[in-house]
């Protein structure tokens, strides 16, 4: 007995190569593959009977049939992993339904090892959409709140340390900013992916006169890749958007952290509704953060997938084999998987958390993070430089700490005080204008410089933060429309050619 695929192998797939590779191989790509290989079928099929490459007849039967098996779907097709993966099976099922002589000429002027580079690109580029898309509107939500939360004061922080007071909402417009970013990250993959790799065959292309403009435009790609060997030889668009997925869930992970500390007791600033929340098995009383964990969880995963795409690649020869075209690039789908999971539920997680005003106001009231106002003030009021002043209202907090003073409670008397230690000279400043300082929203209603949490500029920023999202759902949708519109072309193109199967063949 010989392989079932090949003259070549005198001998079977021993049992646990069947078993350790090509069964998992053949069960996790064929039935998510089959659509993308129709396509490519579609389009090879139309490619070599316009360039006279197949006559007539052998087109249109191989059209009917190829357009019957998507009809039927995956499960119509016997799997048997003897025949290593899913192509051979692909091929196989195909012969059974139009013969050797016919369903054989199927693969002239191609490999497999083009086509499934051109399948790995339709799967990171519908990926880089999908996803994309989800992060706009996770991004369109999460500005959605923060317009409404804009005024809503609460302590900065830096070092987990109170720094200065923002608001809720400038938090999460800063969010959106970092997001925006990642929706580039993806974009930029999205059009790495974005080139047509069929035709470049084994590696060196072929001596048929195929048209790669032709088969790329019916497969909704922009453009055929320039060099054979590049494309089959590169996963590295897989490999960017992987890693962009990785940097967009630290960020996403990051504010689930913060999301973790604001919303226990000692904090208080945000809480959840049950339905997001997991309880104990045996302490009556605990409502746990669920969604959070999962979410910091995954991020772990997503990272780690990345790792394995990159460390499966490196020392790999600049060509076509096993680990570098097909190991790579499973962990991606994997993350990707994940990904769009991890979205839907950051944006149930944005959508609804709830601020708690009063909490986050009076901390910022009473933790020392409006102090800094304190310092411009003597700058402005006293004419002393920002390095005296850092000095004197360092003293007021040592002072009002050791004496159980909150932030909002400081005297003039105790900062005329360290100023006179401090300068050897007396100053003084008006209890209004220390007041203002200490405020928490006056406070931030005066940080008007750019980039600020004054409430008016981040609502102008919110608009313009819209406007670049728009922007970037227009790109995406550029890039999708052109796909669907491809795709309409080439199933009625097929259909058009399987639907002169009966008439005589036609001699090139």
């Amino acid at each position: 007995m010989e392989s079932k695929v090949s003259s070549r192998l005198k001998q079977p797939l021993d049992q646990k190569v069947i078993q350790h590779i090509f069964l998992p191989r053949l069960n996790r790509e064929f039935f998510a593959n089959f659509e993308m290989l129709n396509q490519i079928n579609f389009a090879h099929v139309v490619m070599l009977h316009a360039q006279g490459i197949l006559d007539e007849r052998t087109s249109t039967q191989l059209a009917a049939a190829l357009v019957k098996m998507q009809d039927d779907g995956p499960d119509a097709v016997e799997l048997d992993p003897a025949r290593e993966e899913a192509y051979f099976n692909y091929e196989a099922h195909l012969i059974r339904q139009v013969g050797q002589d016919v369903g054989g000429r199927l693969h002239t002027a191609r490999s497999r090892n083009d086509m499934g580079a051109t399948i790995d690109r339709m799967r990171a580029r519908d990926f880089a959409m999908r996803i994309a898309t989800l992060l706009a509107d996770l991004a369109s939500t999460t500005l959605g709140q923060a317009e409404q939360y804009a005024t809503y004061v609460m302590p900065g922080y830096t070092h987990m340390q109170a720094a200065q007071p923002i608001t809720y909402g400038f938090y999460l417009s800063a969010l959106v900013d970092a997001w925006t970013r990642d929706i580039d990250r993806l974009v930029h993959a999205l059009h790495t992916s974005d080139a047509s790799p069929l035709g470049a065959c084994a590696l060196a292309g072929t001596s048929f006169p195929i048209d790669r403009e032709a088969t790329s435009a019916m497969l909704g790609f922009s453009r055929p890749l320039a060099n054979a060997l590049d494309g089959v030889a590169s996963r590295d668009f897989a490999l960017e958007l992987s890693a962009s997925l990785s940097i967009m869930m630290i960020t996403c992970s990051r504010m689930v952290q913060d999301f973790y500390i604001w919303s226990t007791p000692e904090f208080g600033y945000l809480s959840f509704p049950d339905s997001i929340a997991s309880t104990s098995s045996i302490m009556p009383q605990k409502k746990n953060p669920a969604v959070l964990e999962y979410l910091r969880g995954k991020t772990g995963h997503l990272i780690g997938l990345t790792s394995a795409a990159l460390s499966t690649v490196k020392s790999t020869h600049f060509t076509h084999s096993g680990d570098s075209s097909r190991e790579s690039t499973r962990t991606c789908w994997e993350a990707c998987e994940e990904a769009i999971k991890a979205l839907e539920l950051m944006i149930l997680l944005v959508e609804n958390v709830e601020p708690n005003r009063g909490r986050m106001a009076a901390r910022a009231a009473e933790d020392f993070s409006t102090v800094t106002d304190l310092a411009d003030l003597l700058v402005t009021k006293a004419n002393i430089t920002f390095r005296d002043a850092h000095h004197i209202i360092g003293a007021v907090v040592r002072q009002a700490l050791e004496s159980g003073v909150s932030a909002k409670d400081i005297p003039a008397a105790m900062i005329e005080t360290a100023a006179t230690q401090q300068l050897g000279r007396a100053i003084s400043l008006r209890a209004q204008d220390i007041a203002a300082c200490l405020d928490p929203e006056r406070n931030v209603a005066a940080r008007r410089s750019l980039g600020g949490p004054a409430p008016d500029g981040v609502r102008a920023h919110i608009a313009d933060q819209r406007l670049m999202l728009t922007e970037r759902r227009q790109l995406i949708e550029t890039t999708g429309q052109r796909v669907r519109d491809a795709q309409a072309s080439l199933h009625q193109r097929i259909r058009g050619l399987a639907a002169f199967q009966t008439r005589e063949p036609v001699t090139h």
